[in-house]
């Protein structure tokens, strides 16, 4: 049965695609190339509306109902988690950000799946906080704006039907508080898989999130309309701003991860006969607590009920990431011989728990925010 949450219906993750999620993770992962019947799956399914408000024909889910579908995921599936994750991201921004006619050209499509959103933020050189951005976006004679530049990191390059691509539109970088992310200067566009000028390209080898199709996205003389700028010329930055304030939390694909790990643990545990010892069942507890740990603080990042949301998503993240990481490795050493075969389950879920450290914001950067708050 569909649950209510944030205000709208919202179907929940079927025992069906939980399976077909499972099978598909074990395929990706050696192939290191997205399964795109898989993704086919996923836009069916009804979930990619979980962001976009009811009157555009979504769940109207908030930050609560996107973190537990994540979490459910990335479950079984971290790399199609992040890949979903990007998408209600860009839903959630064109939603809050957009103007009427963008809402209505894409959040129903965003909705029902015929359109998968990925971001671009990310480039060689531009640094964790995304200050030092070397791709442009130049203004025409004519009003329309022409894009220059390769993004990389880019989650969903490829598979993606729209981009929401960050570039820099002054002539100058403006100054910047040293912890800030973004800068003023750069302004946020959406831009179409299909432009003339876009180039997605994959191939970077990730050890983890294998079936993210996470590449390099060029931008080679793309033309788009100023009507397809998201929010105030120079203004990214506060754009950026509202997506921790939200309260959508990174962490809550680490959740999922350790999920995941606990659930070979105790699978483990059953098959050979060890749940009998008091010291397994102990150790099993020990990361189940840790676990209800992390995704309490996801939870609460998600309802907003802190005084400061958005310093409590940072938490949540670095908290969430930690602890799927190292309850990963408790499960390896758990598992020992069995766990350390190639293909082995819990070291795919390893390596993509120590890939979410890496995502933006990195956790480093997360450390240098959540610090600046102290000193106003």
């Amino acid at each position: 049965m569909p649950g209510v949450v944030g205000g709208g219906m919202r179907p929940l993750l079927t025992a069906e695609l939980r399976a077909r999620l499972s099978e598909s993770a074990d395929k990706t992962d050696p192939a290191g190339e997205p399964d795109r019947q898989m993704l086919a799956q996923l836009r069916s399914s009804g979930l990619l509306g979980t962001a976009v408000p009811v009157r555009h024909g979504g769940a109207g889910g908030d930050a609560v109902a996107i973190n537990r579908v994540v979490a459910e995921i990335a479950a079984v599936n971290p790399s199609v988690a992040i890949v979903a994750f990007q998408h209600f991201a860009v839903s959630a921004r064109i939603a809050e950000w957009g103007t009427e006619e963008q809402r209505e050209r894409w959040l129903p499509e965003l909705a029902d799946g015929s359109v998968l959103a990925a971001s671009a933020w990310s480039e060689t050189g531009a640094g964790a906080a995304k200050r030092n951005l070397s791709s442009t976006g130049t203004r025409l004679a004519d009003g329309r704006w022409q894009l220059d530049g390769s993004k990389a990191f880019a989650t969903g390059a490829g598979i993606a039907d729209i981009y929401l691509v960050l570039v820099r539109t002054a002539t100058e970088a403006s100054p910047v508080m040293p912890t800030g992310y973004g800068a003023d200067g750069q302004t946020f566009f959406l831009v179409g898989a299909d432009t003339p000028g876009v180039v997605p390209e994959l191939g970077f080898g990730l050890a983890g999130m294998r079936g993210s199709a996470t590449g390099l996205v060029a931008l080679d003389g793309c033309v788009v309309a100023d009507a397809d700028r998201l929010g105030p010329i120079g203004g990214a930055a506060s754009v950026i701003a509202g997506v921790r304030e939200s309260g959508a939390s990174l962490g809550a694909v680490s959740v999922g991860i350790a999920q995941g790990a606990f659930d070979v643990a105790v699978q483990h545990a059953e098959h050979h006969g060890l749940l009998t010892l008091p010291t397994v069942r102990h150790r099993l507890v020990e990361l189940a607590t840790r676990l209800e740990a992390a995704r309490a603080m996801v939870d609460r990042a998600g309802a907003r009920t802190s005084a400061d949301p958005g310093l409590t998503t940072l938490h949540s993240k670095l908290h969430a990431s930690t602890t799927a990481e190292e309850i990963c490795l408790d499960v390896a050493r758990m598992l020992g011989s069995a766990g350390y075969r190639d293909g082995a389950r819990i070291g795919r879920l390893l390596t993509d728990a120590r890939g979410i450290a890496f995502m933006g914001p990195t956790n480093d950067l997360c450390r240098e925010l959540v610090a600046a708050s102290w000193t106003g």
